[in-house]
């Protein structure tokens, strides 16, 4: 069985997940075969079937083999990960703008105030991003588009925060991006930062956030408030 995941399909991949969704696979079924899909990708047939198998493996495309071809089905992973191309080209073409999420504030787990106040991390929060965060995060439910964006931000520049241990355990790595938040008052926090942990217990549609100062507080937030976050620079 196949153990491939999305974020290690490559770029042909994609590109065959493409053609499938501009022929109908993003809303629906579409009938091809591996002769046809590999004429259009100039590539072999044997090369179109690996790279349909690598896309069902990852859980990106959903096929059913029939005697005369194949009937494929782009998943919501499928989606998510042409969206996040899209954002790239988007971001490419648009000198760099921000990438906007748009949520509503949830409560968290409490987990966010225990590893952030960890020693090991504060010293690198303090070295890389420039201060030590509040200890806590603040938690956004993303809406339906911005969880279909939100694997953009993987284009981004990255701030590193590197795993490491103690004597009791092993504390994983993760990365942060510079992000600018807005309430619904129309007041931004600038200097804030999406922290993505490596390990993390939260979905694709939850996204934290640190700064210096407790978020809440600076901005008057409740939960279920909505919230709009850019990440990366304007």
């Amino acid at each position: 069985m196949s153990t491939a995941t999305p974020s290690s399909v490559g770029h042909d991949e994609l590109a065959a997940l493409r053609l499938l969704a501009l022929d109908g696979g993003l809303t629906g079924e579409t009938k091809i075969s591996c002769a046809a899909l590999a004429e259009r990708l100039d590539a072999s047939s044997q090369t179109a079937s690996r790279r349909l198998q690598r896309l069902e493996g990852a859980g990106l495309l959903e096929r059913e083999t029939v005697s005369d071809g194949q009937w494929v089905a782009v998943t919501d992973a499928g989606e998510r990960a042409l969206h996040a191309e899209y954002e790239q080209y988007r971001r490419l073409f648009e000198d760099g703008e921000a990438i906007r999420l748009e949520g509503t504030i949830t409560g968290g787990m409490g987990e966010g105030r225990h590893y952030i106040s960890l020693p090991g991390y504060r010293r690198q929060f303090l070295d890389r991003l420039g201060y030590e965060p509040f200890p806590g995060t603040l938690n956004v439910e993303l809406d339906d588009d911005s969880t279909r964006r939100r694997r953009a931000i993987d284009s981004l520049e990255e701030v590193p925060i590197d795993g490491w241990e103690d004597d009791e355990r092993t504390y994983g790595p993760a990365v942060c991006y510079p992000a600018r938040v807005e309430a619904a008052d129309g007041g931004w926090y600038e200097g804030a930062h999406v922290i993505a942990p490596d390990r993390t217990h939260h979905d694709d549609d939850q996204l934290e956030l640190i700064a210096p100062e407790k978020l809440r507080d600076a901005l008057g937030l409740e939960d279920d408030d909505p919230l709009t976050v850019r990440v990366g620079d304007d």
